[in-house]
């Protein structure tokens, strides 16, 4: 990138957010800070209006607005793609919240643009739409959000794995999607406790008219402190290079660090979260492979296959 390019860019980073810290876009553009500042000053030298000093951060005085902002052609694509997905994983009112917003982004397109985008459009899909996905036709998801925006209590029954039914009062600090699963991370006055609750399994939602003012925890340290203590089983195995293709997806599933092909056969070196789980995956390609070690793996896999064994004989 160029630096006209650049500085533009850096213009319009600052018109996203109240405040951009020096730090956020010397990041973004792998840039020293020197620079970032040398960049800063020279939108200053030609009439655009930032507020803000070195050390706290930059903004644009209030009512300043670029020309119409033109689109690259990577960018409508990706405007597109991002359309297709929130199709089928948003919730029906943030879908169509973005569905108003690509029709105003459309509107201000050039007419080769939309011819573009248009021909774009029917070679873009999203299939195999989550089963689990229906539960978002109702109002769990745009409530969540609301009451996280405006520090709003929530009230909620909630449906336990044992299929009970428990009442929690909760203070929503965040939304995170994780294995196919919108999950709210909050403070449920019924346990004293930071909680997650799966929105599937979210019966209810009432947003009450109480407010909370407590300083939660950001949601970076609540990933900290409920990421599971992490175990790892070192695991060497040997297969068959005509077969290496076929594991390049899913072997990072199962911690994979490195491999070396040794002609007809290749080396493959894991740190396993789950050995069991392991075993499992490795049973699909069992006949093209050999385990180098550990031994317990061996071990696990001959009971698994006397297993098997005994159920088909």
């Amino acid at each position: 990138m160029n630096r006209f390019d650049r500085i533009t860019a850096i213009l319009i980073q600052l018109q996203s957010k109240k405040v951009v810290v020096a730090q956020e876009i010397a990041d973004r553009f792998d840039i020293s800070l020197r620079t970032v500042y040398r960049d800063i000053k020279s939108l200053e030298e030609a009439g655009v209006p930032v507020i803000g000093e070195k050390g706290l951060g930059y903004s644009i005085m209030e009512g300043y607005r670029l020309p119409p902002v033109m689109f690259t052609e990577e960018e409508i694509v990706a405007f597109l793609m991002a359309e297709k997905v929130l199709e089928n994983y948003a919730d029906i009112n943030n879908s169509e919240l973005f569905k108003s917003a690509m029709f105003k982004i459309r509107a201000v397109l050039r007419s080769a643009e939309k011819t573009k985008l248009e021909q774009m459009e029917e070679s873009i899909s999203v299939r195999h739409k989550n089963a689990e996905s229906n539960y978002l036709l109702n109002d769990t998801i745009p409530a969540l959000l609301r009451g996280i925006s405006e520090k709003r209590v929530l009230h909620i029954q909630y449906a336990q794995e044992d299929d009970t039914t428990t009442v929690h009062d909760i203070e929503p600090i965040g939304l995170f999607h994780e294995h196919g699963a919108w999950i709210t991370a909050a403070w449920s006055h019924t346990l004293k406790a930071y909680r997650h609750f799966r929105t599937t399994r979210i019966l209810t939602l009432q947003v009450t008219g109480k407010s909370f003012h407590k300083a939660h925890i950001s949601m970076q340290e609540w990933f900290e402190r409920t990421a599971p203590a992490k175990m790892s089983f070192p695991v060497q195995i040997r297969v068959k290079t005509r077969l290496v293709r076929y594991l390049q997806e899913q072997k990072y599933n199962y911690g994979f660090l490195r491999e070396k092909e040794m002609k007809e056969y290749t080396e493959m070196h894991f740190d396993a979260p789950c050995i069991e789980a392991f075993s499992r995956w490795y049973i699909t390609f069992a006949d093209e492979a050999d385990v180098i070690e550990p031994a317990s793996l061996r071990t696990m896999l001959k009971e698994r296959l006397q297993t098997v064994l005994k159920k088909i004989s």
